[in-house]
């Protein structure tokens, strides 16, 4: 996608139209691309979509595992352009950037001084407009909360051509952020990171035996760690359905770090290109496709959790910030080991104390319907006040699943399966993962009221529905549809 947007922006031009996809390659939609570099650009570009009817769709790298960033058959409005960061404090630790600047782009900008992200997802490749979005969460939610709750500023261009300049006192404050990007264009914010004294975070692994053990250590690990994060096999059945291995990290206190201007390098960060100083990562996702298939999946995670039982158990070592936090970027495209068709990804967050019983039937389930998840995650979560949010206080399991066309219908009637047992046990999903969910659903866990007033909100600042994404039109129905 490398439509440029000039200074007077065209009519859609067939040169622009380009096919987008969502992360996991499972959603693909035709667009009119356009990349403004400014906040000039981007008016523009709102007034001649106006003028044309067409509706726009924001998009930023593109991470999102569902179709919050599609606008099939319309514009989408690229803003990775807009990647200029405006102002740093190294004393107070404040950064002020534009919305396509990256998580990447931000740490080595500030760690050399001691600034860390104080919430981070699992890859650094999205965008600071995308983080804030969908209100993104990291390993520490349960204390550090959402992206969201360390902006102290935002400025929101809306449709109307009003500027809205937002602090945490402002009610629409909590609307924008996690607000899917159909309020208004975030055009600029200002960031409170977190100050750091090391590169690098201590580190505890140990494997679990079972979904009740892993809950268990979770929750425990959270009062004297930082990030705890568990990996599940998702193919475990009986006895040892739920079993993974735990992360838990802390960071390293400047008493404890007798070279902190060479852990802070950003160079130091940098993750390897090979395995072992042999392998090129950048094919192994082409090796990890020999066994993305449900025998190949199982062999894997067997060896996997036997190896945490074994060597990997009751390991405490150090390990950079980047390696620790973005394992997702260890292996380039590692998400086309699934296949031509894709993945999806399904999380769900239920309260504390329904997750072990709904977990364990949400693992069943995949399992004895032949549509295990391929890559599960369990995390720590805790309420806020964001209106479309997605916490609870309780834990979230994030599941993979590859799209097979013989399997798909299979897969889609369990997940629907899956929504009412969630929604009954009192728990929300995650607009960023999601690719399945209806509007029944999301209005059942938001709730009506808050459905209605966000709408209203949307109303006032977009009063012609002008920002719609294909995730937007599926779950809030929008007033003028595409």
């Amino acid at each position: 996608m490398t439509a440029t947007v000039r200074a007077s922006t065209p009519a859609p031009a067939w040169d622009r139209l380009r096919t987008v996809e969502n992360f996991g390659h499972s959603l693909r939609a035709p667009g009119f691309v356009f990349q403004p570099v400014n906040e000039a650009q981007v008016r523009q570009i709102l007034a001649q979509a106006q003028k044309h009817g067409y509706r726009l769709a924001l998009r930023g790298s593109g991470r999102s595992y569902g179709d919050a960033a599609l606008a099939a058959g319309h514009w989408v409005l690229d803003l990775r352009r807009m990647n200029r960061i405006l102002a740093w404090d190294p004393q107070q630790g404040r950064l002020t950037v534009e919305p396509g600047v990256t998580i990447e782009d931000i740490w080595r900008y500030t760690l050399a001084d001691g600034w860390w992200p104080a919430v981070v997802p699992g890859t650094m490749r999205p965008t600071a407009g995308g983080c804030a979005a969908m209100n993104v969460h990291g390993k520490n939610n349960w204390q550090a909360g959402t992206w969201g709750e360390h902006i102290v500023h935002l400025r929101v261009l809306t449709p109307t051509g009003q500027t809205h300049d937002l602090t945490p006192a402002d009610d629409a404050f909590w609307a924008v952020l996690g607000g899917l990007g159909v309020l208004g264009v975030i055009t600029q914010m200002t960031l409170q990171l977190k100050p750091v004294a090391s590169g690098d975070l201590e580190v505890r692994a140990w494997a679990t035996p079972n979904l009740s053990r892993t809950l268990a250590d979770l929750d425990a690990a959270k009062e004297d760690y930082e990030y705890v994060v568990a990996w599940v096999d998702a193919t475990a059945r009986g006895r040892a359905r739920g079993r993974g291995q735990l992360h838990a990290a802390r960071h390293i206190p400047a008493s404890a770090e007798p070279f902190p201007h060479r852990t802070l390098d950003p160079a130091y960060q940098m993750l390897p290109d090979t395995f072992f100083g042999l392998v090129p990562k950048a094919i192994l996702w082409r090796f990890m496709r020999l066994f993305m298939h449900n025998p190949g999946v199982r062999l894997v995670n067997a060896a996997k959790y036997w190896a945490s039982r074994t060597v990997g158990h009751e390991k405490t070592y150090r390990q950079s910030l980047v390696a620790f936090n973005f394992l997702l970027d260890y292996v380039p495209h590692w998400e086309r080991a699934y296949g031509p068709g894709g993945l999806i990804q399904y999380q769900i967050f239920v309260p504390a104390e329904a997750a072990e019983r709904v977990f364990d039937e949400v693992l069943r389930r995949t399992q004895s319907r032949g549509v295990p998840s391929y890559l599960a995650v369990i995390k720590r979560h805790r309420p806020d006040r964001f209106w479309l949010s997605h916490a609870v206080d309780g834990f979230s399991l994030a599941l993979d699943f590859p799209v097979r066309p013989r399997r798909t219908a299979a897969l889609l009637e369990v997940l629907a399966e899956l929504d009412r047992l969630v929604l009954d046990a009192g728990g929300r999903f995650y607009f960023a993962k999601d690719a399945t969910l209806d509007a029944a659903t999301a209005r059942a866990f938001l709730g009506a009221d808050t459905v209605q007033r966000f709408l209203d909100l949307k109303a006032a600042w977009d009063p012609d529905d002008l920002l719609q994404s294909d995730l937007y039109r599926r779950v809030f129905r929008p007033r003028r549809p595409a």
